[in-house]
């Protein structure tokens, strides 16, 4: 069977004419091709140079008066193709046309055209996360879904809508304060009737964005004044706008329920019209789109906002449709959910969870590249993006916000300069604006140096020339130009006037190549952003200095304090991670022969004190007699060994935190541990010495909540600190059976019976899954489980349940607990035993034992046999 031949697109325009094909690589323009020679000045400015080369090797040549392709060429994009072809600029997917008259955009967005390699890659990422997310629980059902969808229709369908009338309609529709109103149900029911979060959301904003509301304080109806602001009305006004916004809704139902199948961009583009015409009160608002959306799942996406559309469509790696309006973009994302097969719910989820939060594209441009010929060798080696201006020192404290724009400018030149202003602009965006996540076009001329994603908050460096910096994991080095030349006025500017430009960045994002880099530079490696829980400790340490992880025992608190540590320590001191350490760097590192490492440990207790963590006198022997000594404590040594060595980062990892005295045990030194007091002296009662804490020093506490609430911890602790919440993860035991009992199952059905028969603060109470696992792995036999709820879980409960035997009895069940007796079985975990033992762990929940974990383990399990037998 014959391959289908690439389809054939032309340009038939004055002076030109070409033939071209679509590939995964680019835009292949065929030899032959007759290239217009004049160029228009509006063209982009990289075309001549372009031109030029082109011709120099010989791909291009005059001939016949005529300019020609002498070869097939590749170009980066259609965009870069049609530009050299027509020497002009434009929207070159719709310049490029099939023989029968059908443009390149059309054709892209037409859900029975080929799949592009490009595409394929796309569809399995997403299609692998919607099985990570449906293994581990954070997908509704097929079943939930058709479910939810039907309690909302019965509810709120036209039908029903029709059959409600004056004030019983506003209060069912628009009623904020009714929980069984629609627009509740919109934005903030969220229980296991209908967990409306799930379809998508449109929170914030006021309660204006519905068009009328009743306010809290008093009753009186609010509706919109000729200005848009909210001004009171009467109930009749207000019923008013209520039938209005139920009609336009029966009308965009009916709409909806007669858009055909096989919908393509121009169906969607007549439903955008047809709905601006007939429901002009709702059709630009979120919460209508909302409804539709549950109303007509396999038509309308649930990304309820413009915004959050074309994001998800760039990182599909299509054009967004042109135009504006909510029901223009419908059409992509069904077809795409029809052609990976899932629900748009699965789908959507899916999309969200591969790229994550919307974020923006910025463009920096490499200035002075005379003087600072080496700034982007510095950032290209040292993971960084940054500016060079060394002139307006440390800009840790500018903010987004006029009184920072004020300060700069008057710093820079005053408030009557132009230039001022400018470069206070600039300031203000690459502190205060870009965020972690925004990806950063880096640019020299006109062209493209490289491609990056923001990991990191503002830094400065003041002995580089690049002294201004945020961290940044990059993602492409190829060197190429936007399609579209953009007006960029400054060295910091948003990329958002043509979004050619965003797809061609997003097209690179996804598929660059980041080349080694063949003379790095060798100053100080950056630390790079990790991942997960360590991502978020090292987020807060770098914003406040400190940070508490507290939750529940066995929640993984210590080890993740410790773990996050040494990563942390060893990446600022030698560029690489703990266990790719050296002997002697991990000594370094831990401490060695009673030499204090960069990483230090102390636990706080009832007798713990001032004198232990920052200094006081020590009974001692001289000479015979007894003396007492002034010694550091632990805390002061660090901040000397700290000071002597400013590029290194020292950690102290306070185990326990809340079982110490805390004001007692840091007197003065919570003046001077906040981030921005770090550097400030302060005279210590004892010694009377100066004292500060460098900026290289961190803090890192844990805190059992089983034994204190946060909310008990001093107060201007809890200011200084921030904290993080660990709680019981079962899906680390995810796919781990031993002997029928599916452990994540398991864990989460007891912390389930634990939150039901314990107290208020049971949540605080549950059992963490490191008990679960040893090494960091999760235990693989039915010993280790007996000897681990024997040893450590049961007492646990029992100190949970002190004094109420009926709740241990209600968490144990009869195969753990004597009732009669009051006193746990013993004899359960006897050696010969462990039938009993494992159907007292299935007592309460033997539902657990038909989970697709045991079904798979055993599947696997009857495979081995087979085998076994074969042999």
């Amino acid at each position: 069977m014959q391959s289908e031949s690439p389809m054939v697109f032309e340009i038939n325009a004055k002076g030109c004419h070409a033939q071209g094909q679509l590939s995964a690589d680019g835009f292949l323009v065929l030899s032959g091709a007759v290239i217009r020679k004049d160029i228009v000045p509006s063209a982009p400015s990289n075309l001549i140079p372009q031109r030029q080369n082109l011709l120099s090797q010989g791909i291009l040549a005059e001939q016949d008066g005529q300019l020609r392709l002498m070869k097939d060429h590749l170009f980066s994009s259609p965009c870069a193709a049609a530009s050299m072809v027509t020497g002009t600029g434009g929207n070159a997917r719709s310049v490029w046309v099939t023989p029968d008259g059908r443009n390149l955009l059309q054709l892209l967005n037409e859900s029975g055209r080929n799949t592009t390699s490009s595409e394929l890659k796309i569809r399995t990422q997403i299609l692998q996360k919607h099985n990570e997310l449906l293994a581990d629980g954070k997908l509704l059902t097929k079943a939930q879904l058709e479910q939810y969808f039907l309690v909302f229709r019965e509810r709120f369908s036209p039908e029903k809508l029709q059959a409600v009338q004056g004030e019983q309609l506003l209060e069912l529709m628009h009623d904020h304060g009714n929980r069984d109103s629609l627009v509740y149900w919109l934005e903030f029911k969220n229980d296991d009737e209908f967990p409306s979060q799930k379809f998508g959301g449109i929170g914030g904003g006021s309660a204006m964005k519905f068009g009328v509301f009743r306010r809290k304080e008093s009753g009186i109806w609010q509706g919109p004044n000729d200005k848009s602001k909210p001004e009171d009305i009467s109930t009749q006004a207000a019923i008013e706008i209520a039938e209005r916004h139920r009609d336009q809704l029966v009308l965009g139902a009916k709409l909806l329920s007669e858009l055909p199948d096989g919908k393509t961009d121009e169906d969607y583009l007549q439903l955008q019209k047809q709905m601006d015409e007939l429901l002009p009160d709702i059709v630009g608002t979120g919460w209508a789109h909302k409804y539709f959306s549950l109303l007509f799942p396999e038509k309308i996406d649930d990304y309820h906002s413009n915004q959050w559309q074309k994001y998800a469509i760039l990182k599909l790696q299509q054009m967004p449709p042109e135009g504006e309006g909510r029901y223009l973009a419908a059409g992509r994302f069904v077809r795409a959910a029809q052609q990976a097969g899932l629900p748009m719910n699965h789908f959507t989820a899916a999309l969200n969870a591969l790229y994550g939060p919307r974020h923006h594209y910025w463009r920096i441009a490499i200035e002075d590249a005379e003087q600072n010929g080496d700034s982007w060798s510095i950032m290209r080696s040292e993971g960084c993006v940054g500016l060079t201006w060394k002139d307006v020192g440390d800009l840790s404290w500018v903010a987004a916000n006029k009184a920072s724009r004020d300060q700069l400018r008057e710093m820079l030149g005053g408030p009557e300069s132009v230039a001022a202003w400018k470069k206070a602009s600039q300031l203000i965006q690459f502190v205060g604006k870009i965020s972690r996540n925004d990806i950063i076009v880096v640019t020299e001329t006109d062209f493209v140096m490289g491609i990056g994603r923001v990991t990191g908050d503002y830094e400065f460096v003041p002995d580089s020339n690049v002294p201004h910096r945020r961290s940044v994991e990059w993602l492409d080095f190829s060197q190429w130009q936007l399609p579209t030349e953009e007006d960029f006025q400054s060295a910091v500017s948003l990329i958002q006037k043509n979004t050619e430009n965003v797809l061609e960045i997003e097209r690179h994002c996804q598929n660059g190549v980041v080349l080694p880099i063949p003379t790095p530079l060798p100053p100080k490696t950056p630390v790079p952003q990790l991942t997960g829980i360590p991502a978020r400790i090292q987020s807060v340490l770098e914003r406040k200095g400190q940070v508490i992880l507290y939750g529940p025992p066995g929640t993984g608190k210590t080890y993740w304090a410790e773990s996050t540590a040494l990563t942390l320590a060893g990446m600022a001191a030698f560029g690489r991670a703990f266990a790719d350490l050296n002997e002697d760097e991990k000594a370094a590192v831990t401490g060695n022969n009673g030499v204090g490492g960069l990483v230090r440990w102390c636990c706080f207790h009832p007798a713990y004190g001032y004198e232990d963590f920052l200094e006081g006198h020590r009974p001692g022997v001289l000479q015979g007699q007894l003396t007492f000594e002034l010694r550091n404590g632990i805390f002061k040594q660090l901040c000397h060994d700290a000071l002597a060595s400013p590029d290194r980062s020292f950690f102290l990892i306070i185990d326990e935190i809340n079982r110490g005295d805390i004001p007692r045990i840091f007197g003065e030194l919570l003046t001077v541990l906040e981030k921005d007091k770090r550097g400030k002296k302060i005279l210590l009662p004892i010694s009377q010495e100066e004292f500060h804490v460098p900026k290289n020093v961190f803090v890192i506490g844990t805190m059992n909540t089983a034994d204190r609430s946060i909310s008990l911890l001093d107060a201007a602790l809890r200011r200084r600190f921030g904290f993080i919440e660990l709680m019981p993860d079962a899906s680390v035991l995810r796919d781990v059976v031993i002997s029928g009992v599916p452990l994540r199952a398991w864990l989460e059905e007891l912390n389930a019976r634990i939150r039901q028969h314990v107290g208020r603060d049971a949540r605080n109470l549950q059992i963490g899954h490191s008990y679960l696992m040893v090494a960091g792995k999760p235990i693989k036999d039915v010993h280790a489980l007996k000897r681990t709820v024997r040893d450590d879980i049961l007492p646990l409960l029992e100190e949970y349940c002190y004094e109420d035997v009926e709740a241990l009895f209600n968490i144990l069940g009869n195969g753990f607990f004597d009732k009669k007796h009051q006193q746990l079985q013993q004899d359960i975990f006897e050696d010969g035993q462990e039938e009993q033992f494992l159907q007292a762990l299935l007592e309460y929940s033997p539902d657990i034992s038909t989970s697709a974990e045991v079904t798979l383990s055993e599947t696997e399990d009857d495979g081995d046999e087979t085998i076994e037998d074969a042999e």
